[in-house]
């Protein structure tokens, strides 16, 4: 029987250094196609946002020393790069995550409407952004990214330096790098009462929340029953309950 194939693998380094590299160069007919692929995604979904992330141009894994990910400042209708070039040729992105513990479950949230992944389930999280001119992409700043995607998707604060790396996951089809942290424990009434405030806020605002929907998972087996999901969550479900 053939291994099944995994969307994601996880890799295992100590120490990561990021080494700003300058975005793929783009034929005129790519720049093209990107730009038309994007109108037709903006005319699908008005309230997609063509704002910066951090593109990952590969990580080299090395036997001694820090591990180094090549990276690039990058926007996100260059994610249509992906139905032009085979998937080798593709930056992939660089995401947080944070693994959020309760008493009934980690929680994770249901993507919206306006959200890239429309009814798909996932992790608080989102893409890396770029830092200012002048200041390193690293570690700390990775942190402060998944700190924030948690307070704008859940309404829970937590101190970027709370947050611990607990899992590295590379994309087995265009290498997206996901960078998982893991919180401290909050109660699950907590995160609840702040997601609705956050959902009465926004809708005052006549915005529309990023998660429609939270739940709480308290183990691998009941994880599968949340339907479809980012090509991480499953895997990275699975390796935290049976830690």
């Amino acid at each position: 029987m053939q291994p099944r194939h995994l969307p994601v693998e996880f890799l295992d380094v100590q120490q990561i250094d990021f080494v700003e590299h300058p975005p793929p160069v783009l034929s005129p007919q790519e720049r093209g196609e990107v730009d038309r692929l994007w109108a037709e995604t903006r005319s699908h979904n008005p309230a997609t946002f063509d704002g910066p992330l951090v593109a990952s141009l590969g990580i080299d894994l090395l036997g001694t020393g820090p591990s180094v990910v090549r990276w690039a400042r990058m926007t996100y209708r260059h994610r249509a790069l992906r139905k032009l070039r085979p998937a080798e040729e593709v930056p992939g992105s660089v995401f947080v995550t944070v693994l959020l513990p309760t008493e009934d479950g980690l929680a994770v949230g249901r993507g919206s409407s306006t959200t890239a992944a429309p009814g798909h389930w996932s992790l608080p999280g989102g893409s890396a952004e770029p830092p200012a001119a002048g200041r390193p992409l690293d570690m700390a700043s990775l942190r402060r990214d998944a700190a924030r995607e948690l307070a704008e998707e859940l309404g829970v604060r937590v101190a970027a330096e709370e947050l611990r790396l607990w899992g590295l996951t590379r994309g087995t089809r265009f290498g997206s790098l996901g960078f998982h942290f893991l919180a401290p424990p909050v109660p699950s009434a907590l995160v609840r009462r702040r997601h609705a405030d956050l959902t009465v806020w926004e809708t005052e605002r006549e915005d529309v929340p990023e998660l429609d929907k939270i739940s709480f998972v308290p183990s691998a087996e009941q994880a599968a029953c949340l339907g479809s999901g980012a090509d991480y969550l499953h895997q990275v479900l699975a390796r935290y309950f049976s830690t």
